[in-house]
């Protein structure tokens, strides 16, 4: 059975937030071929229908993880496109994007890519990129909270780099000023309607109150949980 958003009981997404992750959701490097809509249908044509069936149980499971994935996303294309580079590991050669500011004890959902992507294995080995199953996933993950569907194009090639300076330049912060978020997200093409619909975004999930009570109390001395 569908998962529904009776059940969710979750938000419906603005469309203008749909439309945005759709959008950072087509980055690609200078040197990548295009995205297609066909490009894994003659190696694994049930990617999609994989997806979407894991994402289905994930937000079954916990309706916050809709939120998790978008956000994921969100974090990844502002770093060095959707390239998949935030979901590295730190190595002893290679310094990952998780520990950044905006993202270290907050950031979520590596687990249910790695889980989508250990059935996707099973079925493609060695065919479908990261990339692409967290692009598809925050689709998904959208159209579960009640949000309209858009063809998601794929072709993405995974990233052997990641930066963790690039993630504190570019990644907004809960304590930043307005000004240099709306600078953030022009240096990425956004527009500050695109910057209001994307926060909002964050309303079908939680929050800690640490991240923002001193945006309405003004007040550091009081310890709000």
């Amino acid at each position: 059975m569908a998962f529904s958003l009776q059940e969710s009981k979750l938000p419906i997404l603005p469309f203008s937030v749909l439309l945005i992750i759709s959008i950072l959701g087509r980055s690609l490097h200078a040197s990548d071929p295009p995205l297609t809509l066909d490009h894994y249908a003659p190696t694994c044509p049930s990617v999609f229908e994989i997806v979407k069936k894991e994402m289905e149980c994930e937000v079954r499971s916990d309706p916050r993880n809709a939120a998790l994935i978008v956000r994921l996303h969100f974090h990844d294309c502002f770093v060095q496109g959707c390239d998949g580079s935030v979901l590295l590991d730190d190595t002893v050669t290679l310094q990952g994007e998780k520990k950044a500011s905006a993202s270290i004890n907050s950031l979520g959902g590596f687990q249910i890519i790695d889980r989508i992507k250990s059935k996707i294995e099973s079925e493609c080995p060695g065919i479908v990129s990261c990339a692409d199953i967290l692009t598809i996933a925050a689709r998904d993950a959208v159209l579960l909270v009640g949000g309209p569907y858009w063809d998601v194009p794929v072709g993405r090639k995974d990233s052997k780099t990641a930066s963790l300076e690039l993630a504190e330049s570019n990644i907004p912060t809960a304590d930043e000023s307005l000004l240099s978020i709306i600078t953030k997200f022009l240096y990425q093409g956004l527009s500050v309607t695109d910057l209001v619909a994307l926060s909002g975004a964050h309303t079908i999930g939680s929050a800690r109150c640490a991240s923002f009570r001193t945006r309405i109390y003004r007040d550091f001395g009081n310890n709000f949980g």
